[in-house]
Formats: structure tokens, C-alpha cells, sequence
């Protein structure tokens, strides 16, 4: 569903706290889901791949990257939003604290839990800030950016992370289960999260 279709959005403030508190929550899920050391999501194979060979953090390549991004938008006539520079700005620092605030677990158990919470936060996040129709962020704009030039969203997410995914694993990124156990439930989980986290009326 696309922003525009949405209903009543509620007031502004409102909004502002579920896109901010949308874009804390997938910053703790990216966080968690690099701390589980069992396969990050395609972008963050790419953004940890680069953290690798940079030794710069992931946060802070997790806001180039998406800086970057955003001149893409430009011949794609994409229009950035509050909730899109928002997105830039504070999502990698979200994921920066997390990872330095989790203690990264040894119990391959205890790392399950890491990477199935992060999942489900960062499902939840995307109902969170989606539903707040403030901008999407500068990687969902790239994606919806190439379905007006003719692709489908499914050929456009896929050739996307697709790309950053063999991108990110060459510079040296963590791939594994986690990265399908993402790919197969992010789906379904956001699906389900998107009408709970609507306003009510």
C-alpha cells in the first residue's frame, strides 16, 4: 500500500513519534541482527563489508551510504521527506548504540534470540514509520524510484539487493542463515506489523 492510500495519519506530532520511534527500533534490529554474527540483511552485509575494509562503523557507513543514495534520487525525480533525511541522519546512529550497548553473546542460543528479535523489530519499525507517511528512506525511494522507470517492485528490490548483497560479501560482510531467515520473514512479519501499527481512528 502506498502512502498516499493511507488514512487519516493522525496529527503531526503523532507522526513524528512513530516515524522516531520506527527509526530507533529498526536501528536496534540492525544492531542486534550484526551481534547475532549469523548473517546480516543485504544492505548490511554491504554497509558491515565496508565498515571492514574502512574500519570506520557500520552506523557511520549505514548514513554515507544512504547520503549516497540519495543522488540517485535525482534523475529518478524521487522527493525526499522528513522521515527520509530523518532516516539518513539518526538510523545508523540507532544501529551504532545498539551495538555497543548489546553484549555480543558467545551461546549459539542466545544468538538465535538476536537475530529472530531482530527481525520482528525491524518488521514492526517499518509498520512504524511507513504508517507515518512523513518520506520513505532513501533505499525503499531508490527501489520505488526504478519501479516508475518500468520495473516491477519485485525486480527493482531484487536487483537492488541482489547487488549489495555479492557487493557487501566481497568486501568482506557476514553472510549465513540469518541473512535467509531475514530475506523469507521480513515479508510476512511487515505484512502483519503494517495494519497494527496504523492510527487508530
Amino acid at each position: 500500500m502506498s502512502e498516499l492510500s493511507l488514512p487519516d495519519l493522525g496529527s503531526f506530532p503523532g507522526r513524528l513519534a512513530r516515524l522516531y520511534a520506527g527509526l530507533a527500533l529498526y536501528g536496534a534490529g540492525i544492531g542486534l541482527q550484526v551481534e547475532s554474527r549469523l548473517g546480516n540483511d543485504p544492505w548490511d552485509v554491504f554497509h558491515q563489508g565496508l565498515a571492514v575494509r574502512t574500519g570506520w562503523s557500520i552506523g557511520t557507513w549505514i548514513i554515507l551510504v544512504g547520503a549516497a543514495v540519495m543522488l540517485f534520487w535525482i534523475p529518478l525525480r524521487q522527493r525526499p521527506g522528513i522521515g527520509t533525511i530523518s532516516n539518513i541522519v539518526l538510523l545508523g546512529l540507532f544501529a551504532d548504540a545498539t551495538i555497543w550497548l548489546a553484549p555480543t553473546p558467545a551461546n549459539l542460543a542466545v544468538r538465535w534470540v538476536y537475530l529472530l528479535a531482530a527481525v520482528v523489530f525491524v518488521a514492526a519499525a517499518t509498520g512504524l514509520y511507513i504508517g507515518a507517511g512523513l518520506g520513505p528512506g532513501p533505499r525503499d525511494g531508490l527501489m520505488t524510484g526504478l519501479h516508475r522507470l518500468g520495473l516491477s517492485i519485485r525486480a527493482a528490490r531484487t536487483l537492488i539487493e541482489v547487488t549489495v548483497l555479492v557487493a557487501g560479501w566481497i568486501l568482506g560482510g557476514t553472510v549465513g542463515v540469518g541473512t535467509v531467515v531475514f530475506a523469507l520473514a521480513i515479508g510476512p512479519l511487515t505484512q502483519f506489523f503494517m495494519p497494527l501499527m496504523r492510527p487508530r481512528p
